[in-house]
């Protein structure tokens, strides 16, 4: 299926393909609840409601919404997509699955308080000055939202500290490992902030390449 994007919209690339490869090869019983944060386009959405899940959508951006519920109708199948703050929207909630590919490419200006530009071209990929700003939210917030047993994939750059991701679902009393790896060229966001983040140290003077990480955190029954 060739998915519909409105203007604005997070553009699926590696990071969402490395996502879907870890996702499908996760057990997902019919009717279990599976929550896609950062949802964009819908791609991940979509796939879970197409193996019988019943899907849920997050994104900040009122377009994203628009697009994804457009992809589902296209699809034939349905997803609750919601527009909010990461996991605002579904505080309370319980679920079987959580897939998650936040905003995470460092910038120099802070995402004020975890919180992403609800607005202008870095709402998509703005993650604070170590990209971690959306990520460290995520992993406070994710264990209280799976279900026994539930499972959480969340996808992000290398530079961004897999092991701090690792530690903080640990903290939360998860069971953690990296799951998948894929190094790839960097694209048009990471070339433009990569002069910032050889001045900052985090990547080296000539690093061209990222390496892109699925951590999976379990919360064993």
């Amino acid at each position: 299926m060739r998915f519909f994007r409105l203007p604005g919209v997070y553009v699926p690339q590696e990071d969402t393909a490395l996502l879907l490869e870890a996702f499908s090869r996760e057990r997902v019983d019919r009717g279990a609840a599976v929550l896609d944060v950062g949802t964009g386009c819908g791609v991940l959405a979509v796939a879970a409601a197409r193996r019988r899940a019943r899907a849920f959508a997050v994104d900040a951006s009122r377009r994203a919404v628009l697009t994804t519920r457009l992809n589902a109708l296209r699809a034939g199948v349905r997803v609750r997509a919601v527009r909010g703050d990461l996991l605002t929207p579904v505080s309370g909630g319980r679920f079987d699955l959580i897939l998650a590919n936040p905003p995470y490419v460092p910038v120099p200006v802070p995402v004020r308080g975890g919180r992403r530009p609800l607005h202008g071209p870095g709402r998509n990929w703005a993650g604070g000055a170590d990209g971690r700003a959306l990520l460290d939210r995520l992993c406070r917030g994710v264990p209280e939202l799976l279900r026994p047993g539930g499972v959480v994939l969340m996808v992000h750059s290398s530079v961004c500290g897999p092991e701090r991701t690792v530690k903080a679902l640990e903290k939360g009393g998860l069971t953690v490992e990296v799951t998948a790896r894929r190094t790839v060229a960097y694209g048009p966001v990471m070339r433009g902030q990569s002069p910032w983040m050889r001045e900052q140290g985090l990547i080296g003077a000539d690093e061209v390449r990222d390496e892109l990480v699925v951590v999976r955190g379990e919360h064993l029954a």
